[in-house]
């Protein structure tokens, strides 16, 4: 796209865009791993997570009221704390965890789509068919906001309806009996820590809807509607977390829900409704990845170019013709490549979780401190959101210290290296 087109998106596409990013990663890839810390109950750690995302949201529905912007969090940053070193340290953080959600999504792709051939996980094909998904994605995304607004929506409720039947269907087979999941002696024990720390994977599933901010200055009547299509898309995804994980949680006991869970939607479809059951998840699953991935892209690429208008990040051409935007889809596009061959899920969810809970906490902090007097806002719902993503934020960090500490080095490493490289652009660049 050349350049940005007020009055473009429309209420219900905005909605689409950001239950296209959520449904997508949050349901088919964090499932499995969500129970794996949560436990039995792990359906109920979805209903926290969208009660800590409903805290988080506020801060962006007043931020956006206030600033509507196709740059999104990355304008909310300049608004909080200026053209500084923290501003593109925070915007490239959560620049960073999109783009790692770009890759989950990608190698959820690979993972359930292998399904329909009864391969392995491991295969060498899921990184394979994630870059294609990828390649697919950059094509749509440089077809113009039309053809994203009107695909990205047809597909979400495509995919929505999908899951729903999925859902009633595997509740139908057990009469709809709300009960945990059957634990065995191989399940692992859930310590307070851990199930705390489950609701970090959840708040990732429910990020998607930072996506709507970033056509701020795109959809129609952004003061109100960026507001409304952030609400609906997490009450919409909420709705939808909740009926599946219960669906999965009644179909298959614990142990195989963690030993399965790259694709658990399709195990848990099996017991339910048989081979059929399988080909229809997994084909869901495979729309949800499509229209989650162009979504993601779409915002993104757009905040990373507000980004280098704004002279916060450096850029180069590297001889490509066209606008800036078009650049920074083609790094956000090779990035994700390259995360979708190097890390698995597990460790590809837990990057983008410490990443975005970070940059999320410094979101509530500037709007606390800097915007008090310039945005009305309740400082008691901010302070909340703040304190629920430090709590997480250190339960995740605990758990994952003690079995893969590898991912929180990476993750530091990733954030001081963001941090002094900003620092030194910045200090040059004002010289």
């Amino acid at each position: 796209m050349s350049q940005y087109k007020k009055n473009s998106i429309t209420l219900i596409g905005a909605i689409g865009l950001g239950t296209g990013v959520m449904i997508s990663a949050g349901i088919f890839a964090l499932l499995g791993q969500v129970a794996e810390l949560g436990g039995k109950w792990f359906p109920f750690i979805f209903i926290l997570g969208g009660i800590v995302t409903a805290f988080s949201s506020y801060s962006y529905i007043k931020l956006s009221n206030s600033y509507p912007s196709a740059g999104g969090i990355g304008m909310y940053l300049v608004k909080e704390y200026g053209k500084g070193t923290l501003t593109a340290f925070a915007a490239l953080l959560m620049a960073f965890s999109m783009v790692i959600n770009q890759s989950l999504v990608a190698r959820t792709f690979g993972t359930y789509s292998l399904q329909l051939f009864d391969m392995d996980e491991s295969s060498l094909w899921v990184p394979v068919l994630g870059v294609i998904l990828l390649i697919f994605a950059f094509i749509v995304n440089i077809s113009g906001n039309k053809f994203i607004q009107s695909f990205t929506s047809f597909v979400s409720l495509l995919k929505i309806i999908g899951l729903l039947i999925f859902a009633g269907a595997g509740l139908l087979v057990t009469n709809f009996a709300l009960s945990p999941a059957e634990s065995t002696g191989q399940s692992p024990e859930t310590s307070i820590a851990s199930f705390i720390a489950a609701i970090a994977l959840t708040v990732l599933s429910f990020k998607g809807f930072t996506t709507i901010t970033n056509q701020g200055e795109e959809i129609v009547k952004p003061k109100k509607n960026v507001g409304r299509a952030i609400t609906f898309s997490i009450l919409i995804s909420l709705i939808v977390y909740i009926l599946l994980a219960w669906a999965v949680s009644s179909n298959l006991p614990l142990n195989e829900i963690i030993q399965k869970k790259d694709y658990a939607l399709a195990a848990a479809s099996e017991p339910a409704l048989g081979n059929l059951g399988v080909w229809f998840t997994v084909i869901i699953a495979i729309i949800a990845t499509i229209s989650g991935i162009i979504a993601s892209v779409f915002a993104v690429s757009r905040m990373l170019a507000m980004l280098t208008k704004m002279d916060l990040i450096p850029h180069s051409h590297f001889g490509m013709p066209g606008k800036i935007q078009r650049h920074t889809l083609v790094y956000t596009i090779v990035i994700a490549m390259i995360l979708t061959v190097l890390f698995d899920l597990s460790r590809i969810a837990s990057m983008g979780a410490i990443l975005y809970l970070v940059m999320d906490m410094i979101i509530h902090w500037g709007l606390l401190t800097k915007l008090k007097q310039k945005v009305d806002f309740n400082r008691f719902i901010v302070i909340g959101a703040l304190i629920l993503d430090g709590l997480i934020l250190l339960a995740f960090l605990w758990v994952k210290i003690k079995t893969d500490i590898l991912i929180v080095i990476i993750s530091i490493i990733i954030m001081v290296l963001t941090y002094l490289g900003e620092r030194w652009f910045l200090k040059l660049s004002q010289s």
